[in-house]
Formats: C-alpha cells, structure tokens, sequence
C-alpha cells in the first residue's frame, strides 16, 4: 500500500509513537485518524495538521468510543484502510515488593488497556476493512499492533507490562493467517527504548546513560524510526503475521 493512499486510524495518536505516525502519514499525503484521551492534544495536532487529520476523544476498551472513532473515520474520509494501535500504558512494580504484593488492580488495567484494548479496535475495525475494494494486490487493509521487546525480555517490575506486550505478540500470527482471506495484512512492532513521555520526566544524564545501553545507535529511539518502520510495512505487501524489533539491538537485563 501506498502511503499516499493510507486512511489510518491511530490509537494513542495524540503523543509519542503515536503522534509521531500521525505526523508521517500526514506529511507523505495520507489521512489519519487520532484516537486518544487526551482531548486538548488530540484537537491540537489535528488542527495543525490540517484537514487530512481529525482527532476523536476514545478510551480503546470502550466498544461504543471505539464504534463511534471508526464512524467518524468513514464519514470524514469515506473509508479507512488502516490501523496502527499505539495506546498504551505501563507500570514498575514487584510481584513481592517492600509494600507488600503486585495489586490486582493495576495488573489488570494494564492488560485491559495494553491487550484487551488493541483486540477491541482491532476486531471492530477488521470487520469494516473486509468490505472496503481491494487494491491491485488484493489488500483491503493493513493492522500494525504495537508490542515491545518488554515481550521477550521483560526486567523486574514489569510482570504487567510485559504480559500485555506478550499477548501482542502471541495474536499476530493468528490474526494474519485469520485474516488472510480478506486481503488483510497484521503485523506488530516491537520496540526498544524509544523516546517517549515515559523518559521525559528522567534527567538527560538518565536518558543518556539508558541510551548508552543500546549497542548501536548508542541513543534512544526516535519516534519518527517508528513511523517510518510503520511506512515500510505499509509498502511492502509481503510483510505479514511477523514482529519486527525496532531496538538497536538491544536485549534488555533483568535490573
């Protein structure tokens, strides 16, 4: 798929990897849908960047919200041919730490946003992209999971997170040889330690020095690497069911 003929629809579109990818579709000719919960943002970026971009107030594990975001998509812009699910939250915290034991509470609000959230956009909007025209490879839609390399080498404190990023990666494979047949492509990036609001509360002597552990580019990420693997996938048709680790090669320690 072309990126100038991209209508996606991103969650989380309103700050980090997100607005990042909003940025690049909308730069490169396409149109994008910012689904977020921060409203004043969300109403900021899409009135900077124009009429190609509009922005609608959505909790990811709400189905109405959700139903609601992908109406707009379709009356806005006809259709949409794109998802890129970028919403996410995350937690430090010990299983038996000093206050006692991991709550069930945060636990599961992580899987809900992290997991169950990405399953609900997604399997309301595949039943949509399944009816749009396919295109001269026989693609009606393409669905980009976010997952991390929290995935495979998740530290101390991150039981939460890295199960709800587990999950991410353990639905890709399914969901694409699901979704095969309707010329649906679903992959998941997998990203290392990246720039996002996450680090801004750190000292730049933090950030550096977190950066330091990647081996090559010695620095974290930028959001706009994400955005552009985001464009790779789009164009290259023959990517489909895989994780792709955007990282440096990083493998991350238990501390």
């Amino acid at each position: 798929m072309d990126i100038k003929e991209c209508v996606a629809v991103i969650t989380g579109g309103a700050s980090g990897l997100g607005e990042a990818t909003v940025r690049h579709v909308a730069a490169r000719g396409g149109k994008a849908v910012i689904l977020d919960l921060a409203k004043g943002r969300g109403e900021e970026l899409a009135d900077e960047l124009g009429r190609n971009v509009v922005y609608c107030h959505t909790d990811v594990t709400c189905e109405e919200q959700v139903t609601a975001a992908l109406n707009k998509a379709q009356t806005e812009f006809g259709s949409f041919n794109t998802v890129i699910n970028c919403a996410g939250i995350v937690i430090g915290r010990k299983v038996l730490g000093k206050k006692g034991v991991h709550d069930l509470e945060s636990f599961s609000k992580v899987i809900q946003v992290n997991l169950i959230g990405s399953f609900n956009v997604v399997r309301l909007a595949a039943e949509r992209l399944a009816k749009n025209e396919p295109n001269e490879e026989q693609e009606r839609g393409v669905i980009i999971n976010t997952a991390s390399v929290a995935a495979f080498e998740g530290q101390v404190g991150q039981a939460a997170y890295s199960a709800s990023k587990g999950g991410i990666v353990g639905m890709t494979l399914p969901l694409a040889r699901e979704f095969a047949s309707a010329g649906i492509r679903v992959m998941a990036i997998a990203p290392g330690l990246f720039y996002t609001p996450m680090f801004e509360t750190l000292p730049e002597e933090a950030r550096d020095s977190l950066g330091r552990t990647v081996p090559f580019p010695s620095r974290l990420g930028k959001p706009s690497e994400f955005a552009k693997m985001v464009e790779s996938i789009l164009e290259n048709t023959m990517l489909n069911g895989e994780i792709i680790r955007l990282d440096g090669a990083i493998r991350m320690q238990p501390y």
